[in-house]
């Protein structure tokens, strides 16, 4: 498939995963899968419907060309432009490169970089406000340094830098409610992972889930809906770069 196809097809299954989701918060606010299609040979048609989740890890779908905008960002319009940032082929090996790297993308949101989280798929950054205030997740791409704010909640949730940004959501979930909501989504699914602290952005929180107080991976839920987003794409656990 070529480049330019495959941009589109990434393209419209951003647009069917955005109806689908609406559908599945409408119907369900507290449970959901983690399964998404990857952006394949043809155009898919969106998750299941009452899914939320994603494990969509295609840089080249992401990146710039995405929805008809050649000039690196998600396209005309969307988000504002300029939410994807492509490296410069070198690869990221280090927590220090990766801050570097989402150093360079958050300067042009005014944000500046807080924790960065190291994962066998990928890296991991917060960005933060001036106020010091969570404002969104990007990832960083190890094999090349391509980065940009992160698929799944980050995109579809977050009202001030996602693709329905600027959106008028009410946060309805306190807190303790969004992590009293992860941990029941684990238990239902018969998992032994715990969750940490319920972490605010814009529109929804993102926890840890823990095994033996260890990070395990993390997961996000809805400020306005309680609906849960597992974090599928990250991979094994490995470090954290606190700041």
């Amino acid at each position: 498939m070529t480049g330019t196809s495959r941009r589109t097809a990434a393209a419209l299954a951003v647009l069917a995963l955005a109806g689908t989701l609406a559908a599945g918060c409408a119907g369900d606010n507290t449970t959901s899968s983690s399964t998404a299609p990857r952006p394949a040979a043809t155009a898919p048609t969106g998750p299941t419907p009452g899914t939320s989740g994603d494990d969509w890890d295609d840089w080249d779908s992401w990146g710039p060309g995405m929805m008809g905008d050649d000039r690196g960002s998600w396209g005309p319009g969307m988000m504002g432009g300029h939410y994807w940032q492509r490296g410069d082929g070198t690869p990221v090996n280090t927590l220090d490169q990766a801050r570097q790297r989402a150093d360079t993308f958050a300067d042009r949101l005014d944000l500046r970089v807080g924790k960065v989280m190291q994962f066998s798929k990928n890296f991991y950054a917060e960005l933060k406000a001036p106020s010091g205030k969570l404002a969104t997740e990007v990832l960083v791409d190890p094999t090349d340094g391509d980065t940009g704010i992160e698929y799944g909640p980050a995109m579809m949730w977050n009202t001030d830098y996602g693709m329905h940004h600027r959106g008028q959501t009410q946060t309805r979930i306190s807190p303790d409610q969004a992590q009293d909501r992860a941990q029941k989504w684990l238990r239902d699914r018969g998992s032994d992972l715990t969750v940490g602290e319920a972490e605010a952005f814009p529109g929804y929180y993102t926890l840890h889930t823990l095994r033996s107080e260890k990070i395990s991976g993390m997961l996000s839920v809805n400020a306005s809906t309680g609906t849960v987003w597992d974090h599928t794409w990250h991979g094994r656990y490995i470090a954290t770069s606190e700041q």
